[in-house]
């Protein structure tokens, strides 16, 4: 699946609307951690290619078919500009220069790679098999997702973060 993105900010809000569009037959729930966490890698990198490049991109979404077993969702965006992507180290005072580095923080996987005269970054977050006890299933998720939440807070504490 993919979606072209013009070179405007308010492309990211139609980025993530059609993210949260395709999550519907994938067996992802809008609620899910992992859906959420989708949604988040989508604004940021469909952000930096709108904002650092002023190109036209396309957003490449791979989600997995059911609800069974383990499944590796990739997100990809591609631009023409030659750019390459740069980790930022912001200030606590900027309000941007963090989304490579939430990247790295929230992705299993990612990186870039050069194409033609541009670029394609990507990023993939790993679906765990789901257990079959809902009770197990919310005890082993709400302690993963506060550890990796206090985790993700305890990295950028006391910055500041735009929404898009």
């Amino acid at each position: 699946m993919q979606l072209e993105v013009r070179p405007d900010p308010a492309e990211v809000g139609r980025a993530r609307r059609w993210a949260r569009s395709r999550l519907a037959g994938s067996g992802i729930e809008a609620d899910e951690p992992l859906a959420e966490t989708l949604i988040l890698l989508v604004s940021e990198l469909v952000t930096n290619a709108v904002v650092h490049t002023g190109c036209p991109a396309v957003l490449r979404l791979s989600l997995p078919g059911g609800t069974e077993g383990p499944a590796t969702v990739r997100l990809e965006v591609a631009d023409t500009s030659g750019r390459a992507p740069v980790p930022r180290c912001a200030d606590g005072e900027e309000t941007g220069g963090r989304g490579l580095a939430l990247v790295d923080g929230l992705a299993d996987r990612w990186g870039w790679s050069p194409e033609g005269a541009g670029k394609r970054i990507w990023c993939e977050l790993d679906r765990c098999t789901r257990p079959q006890d809902p009770a197990a299933a919310y005890g082993s998720g709400a302690t993963a997702s506060a550890t990796s939440t206090a985790s993700a807070a305890s990295a950028y504490e006391g910055l500041a973060f735009e929404a898009v």
